[in-house]
């Protein structure tokens, strides 16, 4: 497995805008599709979006597309969520997740137990 660890929750106003970061520990980064998933009180963790592993394709869900954007920097061995007109229903804790060992070729993966490692979360809050 790698470690992730995410950085870059905080609180801001609805409208505006926030940057996650996912650092993960190893020297085989480039070979994990990396999804972002987050979890309201109250609520199941859901998925936010994934990116392949060479960083040139995205999915998202519904709720996100067009607002937030998901990117890597295989160098760097992190993965960023670039979330702009934050909403207050974006509230929730964010994590980051690694899926490896697929060679499939696919990378579309919504369902959290499609990965192996985690984060340990970052909380992010949007006030009206």
């Amino acid at each position: 497995q790698v470690r992730l660890v995410e950085s870059g929750g905080g609180l801001v106003q609805a409208g505006g805008s926030l940057r996650l970061s996912c650092a993960a520990s190893g020297r085989t980064f480039s070979s994990y599709i990396m999804g972002w998933f987050r979890q309201a009180p109250g609520k199941e963790r859901g998925f936010v979006g994934v990116i392949n592993r060479s960083g040139g394709s995205t999915e998202y869900a519904d709720s996100v597309k067009g607002r937030f954007t998901i990117s890597r920097d295989n160098a760097k061995n992190t993965v960023y969520l670039q979330m702009n007109s934050l909403k207050p229903e974006d509230t929730a804790v964010y994590y980051c997740a690694a899926r490896g060992r697929d060679y499939s070729g696919n990378y579309y993966y919504p369902n959290e137990y499609s990965y192996e490692s985690w984060g340990q979360g970052t909380q992010v809050t949007v006030s009206s």
